[in-house]
Order: C-alpha cells, then structure tokens, then sequence
C-alpha cells in the first residue's frame, strides 16, 4: 500500500482505492456500510478503474470506514488507499446521508 500523508482526525476524508474495486459491489457495500456508521458523503467509479470517496462523520466512524475500505467487500481486491483531507469544494459535495454518485468524466 502507498504511504499515506496524516490527515487532521477531524478533517473530512477524501480516498483513492485501487485494485479490483469495480464491478465487485464495492460502492454498494460501501453505502451500506457509510449508513450503518451514520457517515455523510458519496462514492464513485473512475474511469481509471478505482473508485474515489470523500466522507465525514464522528471520528470514530471516519475511522472505522476507512478501516473498511482498506479492505472492501469479500470479492474486492484493495491494492492501495490513497488518503487526503477533502477540499473546500468536496466538503460542499457531502450531502446530507451517503450515497452513489455518477462515475466521474
């Protein structure tokens, strides 16, 4: 996995998931998973094949949701998470539960 920048543990996340994470159900178990923890944000397919996810709730289930994505569903294969704060304009993104987004162009 790649390194990763420390990120404020109160700072909205933005991730970068890599491997067999597209056609595996990973943004549908990642939306089950997000409400499960009471997160906001959305998640999203790429046209490079990773899915991309920007997030934010209580620490803990920050936390506890990137825990998860380091490892997806059980048919997943999670290469690498690449972790950042989320910018202004991702921040204004995060509605008011989780969701799926349309793949980005």
């Amino acid at each position: 996995m790649r390194a990763e920048n420390p990120v404020a543990p109160d700072a909205p996340l933005r991730l970068l998931i890599e491997g067999r994470v597209q056609g595996v159900g990973f943004r549908e178990s990642m939306v089950f998973e997000a409400t499960r923890l009471d997160v906001r944000g959305w998640v999203r397919n790429r046209l490079d094949g990773s899915v991309e996810a920007v997030f934010d709730g209580a620490p803990s289930a920050r936390a506890a949701l990137l825990a998860w994505a380091r490892r997806g569903p059980g048919v997943a294969l999670v290469i690498s998470v690449q972790v950042r704060a989320a910018t202004a304009a991702e921040i204004a993104s995060i509605g008011a539960v989780f969701t799926r987004a349309p793949t980005a162009r």
